[in-house]
């Protein structure tokens, strides 16, 4: 498996990171335990979590799991993440000193471990002031409790704003921002892609394959049933069935990615996440998976490469669609000018 360097640090990781919120809800430990063996046979060593998982469940299994194996937790970037809520006090939950010292110590001791290597901000937090998390973060990492952190779910203006002050105040800036990334949902390239690259900041796309979406489980008005995310709940958040099933461009992208796969000879899945992988600054594509099946296939991907007309084709079919003010052609042409002047 290829690698990559975590945002603009020197540490290593493979370009596909398993993700593992099933771990201890959707998948039982025997299961979750028997996905990272077949993980790090695979090639990868980036794994990523986060506390509110199955309530602290998913960084147990994942601390018993390293405590077994030495070997490969010796070579495993661990990356967790804190904000949610732990508990239904109005401290358990935020980017306040106090809500992230408790959540940064019950991660380290629920994982076994006494360094997080990233420890990202799970969501932007309007209640805590950003320069009070930040010289939190910076303590963490003078403590040696982690090596790096980013963030998750932050738009652009939060991201520029907090790397500017950690510049300015001397403190450890952020390597990473995870965000939903993928063929149907590419609005981060409007502004938060590019804050990332000013910054600095490497991409860890969550969602590549769109919930599902764009594996070719779902079909054109039939609404899902069974053993799949949309079938137990149809109307599940960002991935609802009616609303993406009502919109051209999904079935549009899908019937690109299809076509693509069989010319290739490989899972839809496989195109969805080369091609994610293959975006400007994306470090590590993150991938979620309930059985062994589901996990082989998605790490064939790291086996293919796009051709350029292939991405081409991929990136014109799912292209963003803002109106024209801001992010359309009537702000952007306002940003940019022609070298050699003129109108």
């Amino acid at each position: 498996m290829e690698y990559r360097k975590l945002g603009p640090t020197g540490a290593i990781v493979t370009a596909y990171c398993l993700g593992t919120m099933t771990f201890g809800n959707e998948a039982d430990e025997e299961t979750s335990h028997t996905l990272l063996d077949d993980y790090f046979a695979g090639g990868g060593n980036f794994i990523d979590t986060a506390d509110v998982y199955s309530a602290g469940k998913s960084e147990e299994i994942i601390g018993r799991w390293l405590k077994a194996r030495p070997t490969e937790a010796d070579q495993a970037v661990i990356a967790t993440k804190g904000r949610f809520p732990m508990g239904q006090g109005p401290n358990d939950l935020g980017l306040s000193r106090r809500h992230l010292g408790k959540a940064l110590d019950d991660s380290l001791r629920r994982l076994g471990i006494e360094q997080i290597d990233l420890y990202q901000m799970h969501a932007w937090d309007a209640l805590t002031p950003i320069e009070e998390t930040l010289r939190f973060l910076d303590d963490a990492v003078r403590a040696g409790k982690i090596a790096y952190y980013g963030f998750s779910n932050y738009v652009g203006w939060h991201i520029a704003k907090a790397s500017e002050i950690a510049k300015a105040q001397g403190y450890t800036r952020p390597v990473t921002l995870q965000p939903q990334y993928n063929l149907l949902v590419r609005d981060i390239e409007l502004e938060i892609v590019a804050a990332c690259q000013d910054a600095s900041m490497g991409l860890l796309p969550w969602s590549p394959l769109g919930g599902g979406w764009l594996t070719g489980k779902y079909k054109r008005d039939n609404t899902p049933t069974g053993a799949t995310r949309l079938g137990e709940n149809p109307s599940r958040g960002m991935e609802s069935y009616a609303q993406r099933n009502a919109q051209e461009r999904t079935w549009a992208i899908i019937e690109a990615v299809e076509k693509i796969a069989k010319a290739r000879d490989v899972s839809m899945a496989q195109v969805a996440l080369a091609w994610t992988a293959a975006r400007p600054a994306v470090t590590s594509v993150i991938l979620g998976a309930r059985t062994k099946e589901q996990l082989a296939d998605n790490l064939a991907a790291a086996k293919l490469r796009l051709t350029e007309e292939e991405m081409a084709t991929l990136n014109d079919i799912s292209a963003p669609q803002p109106s024209s003010y801001p992010y359309g052609d009537g702000g952007t042409n306002q940003r940019h000018r022609k070298m050699e002047g003129g109108r």
